[in-house]
C-alpha cells in the first residue's frame, strides 16, 4: 500500500491505544502499521523499517505470561520508541529495574522535561501535561540512558540512549490529553527515524482497484451493503475493479435508524449512482427472534454478526457460485477485535463476530488497513456524493447495541423515533459539524414519572454526542443547554414508552462511544 519504502512498526503488546500510534504516524504522512509483538526477527529485517514502535499493555513485565520480544531487536540499529509498559520492557530487557510505583499514576500529569536537547523533546515545553497511566514504572534507567523527564512520583517518566536510538517514554503520546504529544511522535518519526513524510492517500485507490482485480479474477463477489461510509466505499471500490462480477446486497435487519433503508436504497439501488447488482433483503422478523431474550452485548453482536453471513450464504446460493465476500471492515475492527494479545474490547460483527464456517472462498476487505478519515478520503478520491462520505458512523450490529438488554421491535421503534428528533434538533440549531458522532440509545432502566395528572413508570433515553478526530479516543461535547432542552421536551412528548432523557458526559476512555 506505501508509494514507497518508509514503514514504521507498531509492535503491539497488548495495549488499547495501538491503533492510534499507527493513526498519529500516518498523519505525519508516513506509512505504518501495527503487527503482533511476536513477529520475528527475520520478517522485521526483512520488512526494513525506519522504526519501531512499542505499544503499552495491561500487564506487568515480571508477570510470567507477560507479552515480551527478544533483546536482539533493541540491538539492530533500528529507531525504538517505547510508550508505557513498552517503556517498561526496553528497560527490563537491558540492565535496568522496574518496580510497582509507590503511587500509581492515572490521568492527566505534568512531565518535567530535564534534557532540552533531546531529539524527542524539540520544540516541546519544559513542563507539559501528559496523560499517564501506570501502576509499574522504571526504578532505575538502562546502563547508557540519560533520563529526560521526570514527574514528582515518576523519576523515569522518560529516557533515552541517543547513540543506540532508544528512547522510552512512561507516558502516552499518542492521545489527546498529552498536550503536546503529536509534536513528540513528528519529533521521533522525523528526527530520530529520518523518515521523509511522502506517503498519500491518492495512490491507494488506484493500487487497490488493481489489486482486487488481479485478486478476484472472473469469480463473483457478493458484497455486504450497509449504506454506511466504510460498507459504500467498499461497494465502489469493487464496482470499479470488477463491475457486474459484484452483487451488492442490503441486509434490512431492522436495526437501522428512522427511514435509512429507504435511503441506503435510493443511493445504491436500481434508480440510484451506480450501476450495481442491489439486492434488499428484508429479514427484521428474523433477526428479532433471534435476539428475543438475549441481553449480553457480546452475544447479541455474535448473533447479529452470524445472522449477517447466514443472510449472505441463502442469497449468494440464488445467485449462483460466488467466490468472495466483500466487507468494509477498516483498521479499528481489525484491531479492537484483538491483534495478538491485545485485550479485546468488542467484537466487530465483520470480524470477531465470524462464524467458524463461511461458504466463500475468501472475504476481501479492501479498507481493512484503512483509519475512518482515510476511508472518508479514499471516498472523495473515488467521487461519492458528499453527503454520503460524512454520514454519522454506524456500527454493524446497528441498534442492537444502542439498546441495552433485550432487543424487541418495540424498544427498536423507540430508538428510532428518539433518535431522529435528536439529530433533527442538533442539526437545526447549527452544532453537528464540531460533532464526531451523537446518537439516542435505550437505556435498561424506567423510573416513575408524571404524564398529566397520571403516573407513568417508562424508559430512560440516552444522548450521546463525542468530538473525536480519530474514534479511538473521545471526548463528551458540551451541547447548548437549549438544544437539549429542546430535544427532551419532544422525545418526552412524542415518543411513547419514554418519560425521562439524561446525557452522558464520559469520555472515550473510559467509556465506549457505543453502549454496548
Amino acid at each position: 500500500m506505501s508509494n514507497n519504502n518508509e514503514l514504521v512498526l507498531v509492535l503491539d503488546f497488548g495495549g488499547q491505544y495501538n491503533q492510534l500510534i499507527a493513526r498519529r504516524v500516518r498523519e505525519c504522512n508516513v506509512y505504518c502499521e501495527v503487527f503482533p509483538h511476536t513477529l520475528s526477527i527475520e520478517k522485521i529485517k526483512e520488512m526494513n523499517p525506519k522504526g519501531i514502535i512499542f505499544t503499552g499493555g495491561p500487564n506487568s513485565v515480571y508477570e510470567k505470561d507477560s507479552a515480551v520480544c527478544s533483546v536482539e531487536l533493541l540491538k539492530l540499529g533500528i529507531p525504538v520508541l517505547g510508550i508505557c509498559y513498552g517503556s517498561q520492557l526496553m528497560a527490563h530487557l537491558l540492565d535496568g529495574k522496574v518496580a510497582t510505583a509507590p503511587v500509581s499514576e492515572y490521568g492527566k500529569t505534568e512531565v518535567a522535561i530535564t534534557k532540552n536537547d533531546s531529539k524527542l523533546f524539540t520544540g516541546v515545553s519544559e513542563k507539559t501535561i501528559c496523560w499517564m497511566s501506570h501502576t509499574d514504572y522504571i526504578e532505575k534507567a538502562p546502563t547508557g540512558f540519560t533520563v529526560t523527564a521526570t514527574t514528582p512520583v515518576c523519576p523515569v517518566a522518560a529516557m533515552e540512549n541517543e547513540t543506540e536510538k532508544l528512547y522510552a517514554v512512561q507516558f502516552h503520546p499518542e492521545v489527546m490529553h498529552t498536550v503536546e504529544g503529536i509534536k513528540m511522535l513528528q519529533n521521533f518519526v522525523f528526527n530520530v527515524c529520518q523518515c521523509a513524510g511522502d506517503w498519500k492517500m491518492d495512490s491507494f485507490v488506484e493500487s487497490t482497484i488493481q489489486k482486487l482485480r488481479e485478486k478476484i479474477g472472473t469469480g463473483k463477489v457478493l458484497c455486504a451493503l450497509s449504506g454506511g461510509v466504510d460498507s459504500s466505499v467498499a461497494a465502489v471500490l469493487l464496482s470499479k475493479a470488477i463491475g457486474k462480477q459484484l452483487t451488492c446486497v442490503f441486509v434490512d435487519h431492522g436495526l437501522l435508524r428512522k427511514d435509512e433503508s429507504e435511503e441506503v436504497e435510493g443511493v445504491f439501488g436500481p434508480n440510484g449512482h451506480y450501476d450495481l447488482n442491489f439486492i434488499r433483503v428484508d429479514a427484521k422478523e428474523r433477526f428479532y427472534n433471534k435476539l428475543k431474550g438475549v441481553t449480553e452485548p457480546e452475544a447479541k453482536r455474535k448473533i447479529i454478526g452470524e445472522e449477517f453471513i447466514r443472510v449472505f450464504e441463502e442469497e449468494a446460493k440464488k445467485i449462483g457460485k460466488v467466490d468472495f465476500l466483500g466487507q468494509g471492515t477498516i483498521y479499528p475492527d481489525v484491531i479492537e477485535s484483538g491483534l495478538g494479545k491485545s485485550a479485546v474490547i468488542k467484537s466487530h460483527h465483520n470480524v470477531g463476530g465470524l462464524p467458524d464456517c463461511v461458504d466463500f472462498k475468501e472475504i476481501v476487505e479492501p479498507l481493512r488497513l484503512l483509519f475512518k478519515d482515510e476511508v472518508r478520503r479514499a471516498g472523495r478520491e473515488l467521487n461519492i456524493p458528499e453527503y454520503l462520505i460524512n454520514r454519522q458512523p454506524f456500527p454493524g450490529p446497528g441498534l442492537g447495541i444502542r439498546i441495552i438488554g433485550e432487543v424487541t421491535e418495540e424498544k427498536v421503534k423507540i430508538v428510532q423515533e428518539a433518535d431522529a428528533i435528536y439529530r433533527e434538533e442538533v442539526a437545526k440549531a447549527g452544532v453537528a459539524k464540531d460533532l464526531g458522532q451523537y446518537f439516542a440509545a435505550l437505556t435498561n432502566m424506567r423510573s416513575v414519572g408524571v404524564m398529566g395528572d397520571g403516573r407513568t413508570y417508562d424508559y430512560a433515553i440516552a444522548l450521546r454526542a463525542v468530538m473525536t478526530s480519530d474514534f479511538m479516543t473521545a471526548e463528551s461535547a458540551q451541547l447548548p443547554w437549549e438544544v437539549l432542552s429542546i430535544v427532551t421536551t419532544r422525545i418526552v412528548n412524542e415518543v411513547k414508552g419514554v418519560n425521562r432523557v439524561l446525557y452522558d458526559c464520559t469520555g472515550k476512555p473510559p467509556a465506549t462511544i457505543e453502549f454496548e
